[in-house]
């Protein structure tokens, strides 16, 4: 299985680094680096002043190399209704989108005496294997901690765990 990241904007080689070495690390995977892509043409929306994140993936779908392929951008991003995704994913599809955007944030709720750059180093590795498990067919997970839990802020996010949990797990098997 190869996923191949697609760097959407100016992405900085610590952020696909850890993308990448999460996703061997979980899925042991092979993973390539496609070469840096400008944003989608019809991305932006001026009346959110945020980009669709479903462009994204198209993008991803249309350049990527891999099995799987995700877009990784610094640009904030919406899905439909929602104000804001960190990523998004088609169940069973071969594309998926991360953004760091709100990722950024210094603080993790005071969980740990980390640096802002390992905590959001952190938050790019869950969320990176978190949009490429829908794409293995992973629904959201009830169990907290396990990576594939729902996280509609930063500080779930930070409460879950990078790897899947055994029922997960057990699912792509």
């Amino acid at each position: 299985m190869l996923v191949d990241i697609v760097p959407v904007g100016n992405v900085p080689a610590e952020v696909k680094r850890a993308a990448s070495s999460a996703l061997r690390s979980v899925y042991d995977c092979e993973v390539s680096i496609n070469d840096s892509q400008s944003v989608p043409n019809g991305a932006y929306d001026s009346g959110r002043n945020q980009y669709s994140a479903e462009t994204f993936i198209q993008l991803a779908e249309r350049v990527g190399r891999g099995d799987k392929n995700i877009a990784i951008t610094p640009h904030d991003l919406f899905y439909r209704r929602r104000n804001y995704v960190f990523g998004l994913a088609y169940l069973d599809g071969s594309g998926s989108v991360v953004s760091t955007y709100r990722l950024q944030t210094s603080s993790d709720g005071g969980f740990s005496n980390k640096s802002a750059s390992e905590i959001f180093e952190n938050r790019v590795r869950k969320e990176i294997v978190h949009e490429i498990g829908h794409t293995y067919g992973l629904e959201h997970c009830d169990n907290n901690r396990c990576v594939m839990n729902f996280s509609p802020t930063v500080r779930e996010v930070d409460i879950k765990e990078e790897f899947l949990c055994g029922s997960c797990q057990r699912l792509i098997s």
